[in-house]
């Protein structure tokens, strides 16, 4: 049986957002998880992916960032998107009844955000990237790194290997870089969306596809 899910309402500065809360019975770890550029937290593919987290003991929260909330299609600047990351952890931690861990997870865009807002001082357990936006596709010298060098909690990458936001001999160096605390995992054939071509799989599918890497990394780092 599905888990339950409440709606909620975060206030960040002087605006209001809403977010999607899911928690399963004694869940080890809460996950956070922020949508990308183009599409709001019920983009299917979120949803597939919390559902399923849930499944395995995983309590959820989804939230927008401002923008999408007031209908833009232009991402929020950092410093918006980081205190929508911040007042998000902060309601994820009050719900969290038995004060398990609390880790933060983006698409694209919204890891990315939450990897500024760990490096701006914002707590998290970890942080899972799904498709790390690494550069701009087509501009590999664009690279959207130097925060990373600094950050020495544990973090999990997946990417598809077809990402044209990530360049495989890049990320791969950068993970490199940044230390034994950084783990990359390549879904073969998954292109920024992680879908695979020839594969016909629902949004839905496709996230839920990923959530038992990143459960086993949360319970090995948690």
């Amino acid at each position: 049986m599905p888990v339950a899910e409440s709606p909620l309402t975060i206030t960040v500065g002087d605006v209001q957002v809403s977010g999607v809360y899911a928690r399963p019975e004694n869940p080890f770890s809460t996950l956070v998880v922020a949508h990308g550029a183009g599409a709001g937290m019920e983009h299917p593919f979120l949803q597939g992916f919390t559902h399923a987290l849930n499944d395995d003991g995983v309590a959820t929260l989804r939230f927008n960032f401002p923008y999408r909330e007031a209908g833009r299609k232009f991402p929020d600047r950092p410093p918006v998107a980081i205190a929508a990351w911040r007042a998000a952890m902060d309601a994820a931690r009050a719900a969290a009844s038995n004060g398990e861990p609390v880790w933060a997870a983006g698409k694209s865009f919204g890891g990315r955000m939450a990897s500024m807002a760990v490096a701006d001082g914002m707590r998290a357990t970890g942080l899972v990237y799904l498709g790390y936006p690494l550069h701009p596709p087509g501009k590999p010298e664009k690279l959207r790194d130097e925060h990373l060098y600094g950050l020495e909690l544990p973090m999990l990458f997946l990417q598809g290997t077809r990402d044209t936001f990530a360049t495989a001999e890049l990320l791969e160096g950068v993970v490199a870089r940044i230390g034994q605390a950084a783990i990359l995992e390549w879904c073969e054939g998954g292109d920024h969306s992680f879908a695979v071509a020839g594969k016909k799989r629902s949004a839905e599918d496709v996230g839920a596809s990923l959530a038992s890497t990143v459960a086993a990394f949360m319970r090995a780092n948690g």
